[in-house]
């Protein structure tokens, strides 16, 4: 078949080597057509965005309201982003509840997600196409301060965040700048992507544990966070238990993500830590000062104990100075996912762990009322929205 150099398919007009300039369209060149107009990439191109969309807005203290609010326009340095799938966290719960300080009032929530790429401002110099798959990374620093300028942005006291200070991903559409959009590795579903942002803070938080091949670590509570948690310690090569409540979570930690050993609260027993016993690794993924506390029970002498939930603004934790001095620990906290995101989309990528079984629950955005109650009632694992 000769190479065509262009064609007119309005007036059946091709030219190309050993073609008639005026031959009649042919089946194939019909084809060809079809597929070509039908290519997503196409079609991205030419969809006339709508003006107005559904958007899960933090409307007064104690409540997610949906309602329909204009489609952001885009500004020089952006990417607009047709969401795909978005995740709810309790982060979420806690602007719910007025329990995060910085959230700016009326604020769309929405802080983990994937979309497509629907727009590109002109300004914007990237590889990324419309059509593009992309996870978002939330954490949009000033790049002015100390902490920018010495490779701790996520330390950034004018740090701005995606679904916490400035409009978010439980939307239809989202405009983010462009060194948000994270090219999503082809076979990753959107749903898997949008796993991507707390991924890559639980990358960070086991990099604050410094896990190494044959540590022995316990990680307390079995959510998304401390699953995940499990699973990259595990295939690191350390030895897993876990202390949680439920009956599902235990199993499922023990059954998908890497846990040796599963015990309810209160069944877990060692002995001396001065004489070696307890783990060289705790993770708390709660957020309660009890399970804060425990961490540190449970730490043997020399170890390094990670606060990886988050806690309430006015909790407390009673830390005996004496003990930690005597016992060595290191106390660690973590603070979202400095340099995580490409980490994350690659582990998701690799598919070492079915991390699609985080997910428990996925709803329509007509349908977030009902999410909102399955997330707040704390049944299932990760809750994802589809708007």
């Amino acid at each position: 078949m000769a190479l065509l150099h262009f064609w007119d398919i309005k007036h059946g007009i091709i030219k190309g080597e050993g073609v008639p300039s005026m031959a009649p369209p042919s089946f194939s060149l019909y084809l060809f057509a079809f597929f070509f107009l039908s290519h997503p990439h196409t079609q991205n191109k030419k969809r006339k965005i709508q003006s107005i969309m559904h958007a899960a807005h933090w409307e007064k203290q104690g409540s997610i309201t949906v309602k329909d609010t204009d489609i952001p326009t885009l500004q020089a340095g952006q990417v607009l982003v047709r969401v795909a799938a978005s995740g709810l966290c309790g982060t979420d719960m806690h602007i719910c509840h007025g329990e995060t300080p910085h959230a700016t009032a009326k604020v769309i929530i929405g802080h983990e997600f994937s979309g497509y790429v629907e727009a590109i401002h002109e300004s914007v110099r990237s590889p990324l196409q419309v059509g593009d798959l992309v996870a978002i990374d939330p954490n949009m620093p000033c790049n002015g301060c100390t902490f920018c300028r010495n490779k701790k942005y996520h330390l950034c006291p004018n740090l701005d965040c995606i679904g916490v200070t400035v409009n978010g991903g439980m939307a239809q559409y989202v405009a983010v700048p462009v060194r948000a959009a994270v090219p999503v590795p082809k076979g990753v579903t959107p749903a898997v992507a949008a796993l991507t942002e707390p991924l890559s803070c639980v990358i960070h938080a086991v990099d604050q544990g410094s896990v190494k091949t044959g540590d022995r670590v316990l990680v307390i509570g079995a959510g998304p966070i401390g699953l995940m948690t499990m699973a990259l310690c595990a295939n690191s090569g350390a030895r897993v238990s876990v202390i949680e409540p439920n009956e599902m979570r235990r199993a499922n930690a023990t059954k998908t993500f890497g846990a040796t050993d599963a015990f309810a609260p209160g069944e877990l027993q060692i002995g001396d830590p001065l004489l070696g016993h307890g783990f060289d690794v705790v993770f708390e993924c709660v957020g309660r000062a009890q399970t804060m506390s425990d961490a540190l029970t449970f730490a043997k002498a020399g170890a390094t104990v990670v606060w990886v939930g988050v806690a309430r603004t006015d909790a407390e934790v009673v830390v005996f100075p004496f003990d930690v001095y005597r016992r060595e620990l290191t106390i660690k906290s973590t603070y979202t996912n400095p340099y995580g995101m490409e980490r994350a989309v690659k582990v998701l990528a690799d598919n070492k762990i079915n991390w699609a079984q985080l997910i428990s629950h996925q709803f329509p955005m007509d349908q977030f009322d009902e999410a909102w109650k399955v997330f707040a009632g704390g049944q299932g694992m990760k809750v994802v929205i589809t708007p």
